[in-house]
């Protein structure tokens, strides 16, 4: 099918203003997600820590992993959660395993199923990869007390 001018003119000005609403409209929907599983009263900090190491990856974490990723369907919160506990711990990802351990706990996560996710951890990373996140949730346990 050929186009005329007037349509690839159309189609090409579309493309180029639609990539860009897409992204504010995951940035926006990644932001009420993160604020969700923060706390409204973490989330300009947590956004704050992204801005500092680069801007543009500030805004390609809330757009796609808070916007794509953290909204899907199918699973809920508490199950994402302790997937990424498990792979974040297997993989030594220390910064992340430590935001994904607090956000669990307020996806409703009780402290026994991180265990759990923990034991997997151990079998299948290694027992290291386990100590390792054990002592991150200890962290995070601490400072909740503070």
């Amino acid at each position: 099918m050929q186009l005329t001018p007037a349509t690839e003119a159309s189609v090409a000005t579309e493309h180029r203003v639609m990539p860009e609403t897409i992204m504010s409209n995951e940035y926006e929907k990644g932001y009420r997600q993160f604020a969700l599983m923060v706390g409204e009263e973490n989330i300009e900090e947590l956004v704050s820590r992204f801005k500092s190491v680069c801007p543009d990856f500030e805004r390609e974490v809330i757009s796609v992993v808070g916007g794509r990723i953290w909204t899907r369907q199918h699973i809920d919160l508490k199950t994402r959660s302790l997937c990424s506990i498990c792979v974040l711990a297997a993989l030594g990802r220390n910064n992340a395993l430590k935001l994904n351990l607090q956000m669990a706990m307020r996806n409703g996560a009780k402290i026994e199923e991180i265990f759990e996710a923990i034991f997997q951890v151990a079998a299948y990373a290694g027992f290291a990869a386990a100590w390792d996140a054990l002592e991150k949730l200890a962290e995070v346990l601490k400072e909740q007390k503070a």
